[in-house]
């Protein structure tokens, strides 16, 4: 696997389904090696859980260390000048150990992850190894504002035996990209379902925790801060419910560049005794925090230069929890939640749509239940990471053989 983020040390919240991806595939007798930049914060052994990792050094300063790990795009929108500056020497250190370990572990199947760069990395080292290409959301979103990416992408996909989209949007628009429409399929995120899970001690360890009494109505979403989050509008949302319910809370986990303007937005709205902004959580709270929920919202929006995310993690993650979810309907979030049936879904940067939901959740607490039971269920039944690691097995067998035949015809 070759790839630009994986979680750097246990509980990382930067690429955290790399980890159940990979760790799945070792899991059913594979053997699996990572490919990705060295980070400061990196604690990885040489190998963990069956997963072999290589971490390359492309800078000569830790503070270059600027590639990869969600650090290339400021908010999301705009790529740092750091990381233009460092990308050369990246690119070329990763390209020569990804061949030397692919070299060196008679590698099979090599496993590009977000196109730009790790596709496009992956098919350089690939040649007559069968080529698989993950698209998660960001790379798309580079390669349709660059020139460079868009022609790299185009190159990468068609170079790929098999490519997955974690959502119908993210494939389609790798489609108009001059992706090949019959190799790219759609394959959702799993989740540890055993993680995330209903459970009253957590719920109330995660209450005692922030310091919450049970009987106060709690509102909990997680991500980054920029701007195909729609943070800015949730906290609009909660600004109206507020005037109807005088102890609402709403916890945010997740830290970004735009924590100051959420601030002072705070302030604008009156809303600071209504709004905990948590910073950066570890994995391993968020299932406690989800459980203590009374309500997950997802407020997911494609922001105004066009990014928007793939398939949020919180979405899956609230649905096994048993934790009802409000979401919008932006980019892969409506392929795994049904309205009515195991979320409510609304129109995104719809305020009024978006407080409605809340309130009529708040309000019923036995259609709290019914939601969350439903969306619990429903990611038992297709959406686990084993599941998901089995497909991956699927396409990796089904690669090889196209690959073979391909191979045989040249």
């Amino acid at each position: 696997m070759v790839t630009t983020s994986y979680p750097r040390f246990p509980g990382d919240t930067v690429g955290t389904f790399m980890e159940p991806i990979a760790r799945g595939l070792a899991a059913r007798g594979h053997e699996v090696h990572v490919v990705a930049p060295w980070h400061p914060l990196v604690t990885r052994g040489p190998k963990e859980d069956g997963v072999y990792f290589h971490f390359f050094h492309y800078a000569p300063l830790p503070a270059l260390n600027v590639f990869g790990y969600a650090n290339a795009l400021r908010a999301d929108v705009a790529l740092r000048p750091s990381a233009i500056a460092v990308a050369p020497f990246a690119l070329i250190t990763g390209w020569q150990v990804a061949r030397r370990v692919a070299k060196d572990v008679q590698a099979t199947v090599i496993h590009g992850h977000w196109v730009v760069p790790g596709g496009v990395l992956a098919a350089a080292v690939a040649r007559s190894h069968p080529l698989v290409i993950s698209i998660h959301g960001s790379d798309i979103y580079l390669a349709e504002r660059s020139a460079w990416a868009r022609r790299a992408t185009r190159a990468a996909l068609r170079r790929a035996t098999r490519v997955t989209a974690c959502s119908e949007d993210l494939r389609s628009r790798a489609i108009a990209l001059g992706g090949i429409a019959d190799r790219i399929e759609v394959l959702p995120y799993g989740v540890d379902a055993c993680r995330f899970r209903p459970d009253a001690t957590s719920r109330a360890k995660g209450r005692t925790d922030l310091g919450v009494k049970d009987k106060i109505p709690l509102i909990f979403t997680a991500g980054r801060l920029v701007r195909k989050k729609g943070f800015e509008y949730l906290l609009e949302a909660v600004a109206l419910l507020s005037k109807s319910w005088p102890t609402l809370l709403l916890v945010i986990a997740g830290s970004g560049d735009l924590e100051d303007e959420l601030r002072e937005r705070l302030s604008t709205l009156g809303i600071v005794d209504h709004v905990r902004l948590l910073g950066s959580v570890k994995q391993d709270r968020i299932p406690t925090l989800l459980a203590a929920a009374d309500v997950a919202v997802v407020p997911s929006v494609r922001d105004e230069a066009g990014n928007v995310d793939g398939l949020p993690n919180t979405v899956l993650e609230a649905m096994s929890s048993g934790t009802p979810l409000v979401a919008t309907t932006a980019g892969g979030i409506n392929a795994v939640a049904v309205n009515g049936r195991t979320a409510i879904l609304v129109p995104e940067r719809d305020v009024i749509a978006l407080a409605g939901a809340l309130d009529t959740l708040l309000k019923n607490p036995e259609k709290r239940v019914t939601l969350g039971r439903a969306a619990r269920e429903e990611v038992r039944c297709k959406h686990t990471w084993e599941g998901v690691a089995e497909r991956f097995e699927e396409i990796y067998e089904s690669a090889g053989k196209e690959n073979m035949s391909n191979f045989r015809r040249t």
